[in-house]
């Protein structure tokens, strides 16, 4: 009997190219947020029934508030009705809904719209959609590293104690399974501040579509280049 292909438990996905998508079109920058909206579900959907556990989307950097107010207030108002919206749905498949990132700078309406879904789905188990916003790694790491100085100055550990999983603990993953698999879309090849520590053994895959065009069948192709790659860890 043939083995059955190996599948990421969890995915990472840089949703990169929106805005060139809109601009391609003649539309504005927001046209192509909204659409790229619409492809998450699908993309969601689709991990969910191949076996993925876990995806993570990066949705919106700490670098992307320097962009101008209109285009960051329609992504804000795009994120509080995709949430409140996709809730139902989330429930009736099971997914649990996490958000990762600094939430004090959002609006009061979006943070609440997150922590009330986060509350609703927290008991289901079968999939979990991670949505990175207001997210940096470096900034990340930094505030683990605070978390472990001031743990340290009171007394409460001392640096021999800390090893890679008590920092991990530390982290906005805290819990997760590490990305087995990350994709970026749009034909860029970096990671831009993206679970630095966590995509340590991720394996790559840079798809050239823009992400309002990344389908079920890129999503495919994605799956099995992972399945055809032999993953050793440092080891022979």
């Amino acid at each position: 009997m043939a083995e059955k292909p190996a599948i990421p438990v969890h995915i990472a996905v840089i949703m990169d190219g929106n805005g060139r998508w809109a601009t391609q079109r003649g539309l504005p920058r927001v046209a192509g947020h909204l659409r790229g909206a619409q492809r998450v579900k699908e993309i969601v959907r689709a991990a969910q029934n191949a076996g993925v556990k876990v995806i993570t989307l990066f949705a919106f950097s700490t670098e992307n508030w320097k962009r101008s107010p209109r285009e960051v207030g329609t992504l804000m108002r795009y994120f509080h009705d995709f949430i409140r919206k996709e809730e139902p749905g989330l429930m009736k498949n099971g997914v649990r809904l996490r958000i990762i990132g600094r939430r004090s700078k959002l609006p009061a309406r979006v943070r609440a719209q997150f922590e009330a879904t986060e509350k609703r789905t927290a008991g289901n188990g079968s999939f979990t959609m991670v949505l990175a916003i207001d997210y940096g790694a470096r900034q990340e790491i930094v505030e683990a590293v605070k978390q472990a100085c001031a743990r340290c100055r009171d007394g409460e550990l001392s640096p021999e104690d800390i090893d890679e999983e008590m920092f991990s603990s530390w982290l906005y993953t805290a819990g997760l399974p590490d990305p087995d698999l990350l994709i970026r879309t749009s034909g860029e090849q970096r990671v831009s501040n993206f679970l630095l520590w966590q995509c340590s053994y991720s394996e790559f895959y840079f798809a050239k579509k823009l992400w309002p065009d990344f389908g079920t069948a890129e999503l495919a192709k994605a799956l099995d280049e992972f399945a055809r790659r032999r993953r050793r860890f440092g080891a022979v």
